[in-house]
């Protein structure tokens, strides 16, 4: 912590990424952790190689948040969040690498260690609960952008406190950014409360697309790129759609398969996927996810994969056996 500090202390100039497809705690603690840089006047640049989830578009600051960023900027410091491993930020990989100090913030397991300082709490509740510690210790008063943004993670990275990973730290911050000015019912309103009519038509294909498995202890839910098409929805629409095949009775892991936009083809090519997994707490998905190259944590991680949508199935079915 204390080597962390001193280098964002002395940093000018600061590029700072989450993994793509990127949740709650993706978006809100790159936004956190960039307005608290940008009040103690250093130069921020937040990036993210994909599309915001249209559940987190009201976040203050979050149309700062780019897809590209410009070679020719010099960063002096690198301040990588919520990302197991570098890669996972995407094609600015081959930018961070040039970049003299890299700040590994996380809370996954399967953490690889990379950079030249980490801040890596396998306890907590999420990566924003690391962020908020670390900007009380910078001094930096937390305003009611920085307190929206933080309660947003927690609120969304516990399940609305239904998951394991909840804490005490979870209810105690959240109390805090409450006194901050975050108001609950309308971040609740925003998290959970409102859906386009695309939304719903695509959960709705989502839904029918469940398979269990003949124990019943695994679900597969199924979002391909025509279903997008067919509804008018992007992918930043599938966020949070996951949590209903895991919620099924008697099932311990749930697994969504999501099609790439340039994957889509011919059934008998490959294709590249996406595999997000769940678990109900009893099983360590990121073990799982691991062995296919991926990450995350026991109950939440995912990977991607490139082989043929039938393939695919075939082997998450076969996890089943293991259950």
């Amino acid at each position: 912590m204390e080597q962390t500090l001193k280098h964002l202390v002395d940093c000018k100039h600061v590029l700072l990424a989450s993994h793509g497809n990127p949740d709650g705690d993706a978006v809100g603690s790159l936004i956190a952790m960039g307005l608290a840089l940008e009040s103690i006047n250093k130069k921020i640049y937040l990036y993210n190689n994909s599309p915001i989830p249209a559940v987190y578009r009201f976040l203050p600051s979050v149309d700062r948040i780019t897809r590209h960023i410009n070679h020719s900027i010099r960063f002096d410091t690198a301040v990588i969040l919520d990302c197991g491993n570098l890669e996972r930020i995407g094609p600015a990989v081959s930018i961070v690498n040039k970049v003299p100090v890299i700040i590994n913030i996380d809370h996954h397991i399967t953490n690889t260690g990379f950079g030249f300082c980490q801040l890596i709490d396998t306890f907590a509740c999420s990566t924003a609960e690391i962020v908020y510690r670390l900007i009380k210790r910078l001094k930096v008063p937390i305003n009611s952008d920085i307190a929206t943004s933080i309660y947003t993670v927690i609120l969304t990275d516990t399940g609305s406190f239904r998951f394991s990973n909840t804490n005490q730290a979870a209810f105690a911050i959240c109390e805090e950014m409450t006194e901050r000015g975050v108001k609950p019912y309308e971040v609740a309103q925003r998290v959970f409360g409102t859906y386009s009519l695309g939304r719903i038509k695509l959960l709705n294909l989502a839904l029918d697309s469940i398979e269990i498995s003949y124990n019943g202890k695994l679900s597969i839910m199924t979002i391909t790129q025509d279903m997008l098409a067919q509804t008018g929805t992007k992918s930043e629409d599938i966020d949070g759609m996951i949590h209903y095949a895991r919620n099924i009775e008697d099932v311990k892991v749930a697994a969504l398969i999501q099609e790439h936009k340039n994957g889509a083809g011919n059934p008998k090519c490959f294709n590249r996927f996406h595999v997000s997994l769940r678990s109900d707490g009893t099983v360590d998905v990121a073990a799982i996810a691991a062995s296919y190259g991926g990450g995350g944590h026991s109950s939440a991680a995912g990977f991607g994969i490139e082989t043929t949508l039938a393939d695919l199935k075939a082997e998450i079915t076969n996890l089943a056996d293991k259950l």
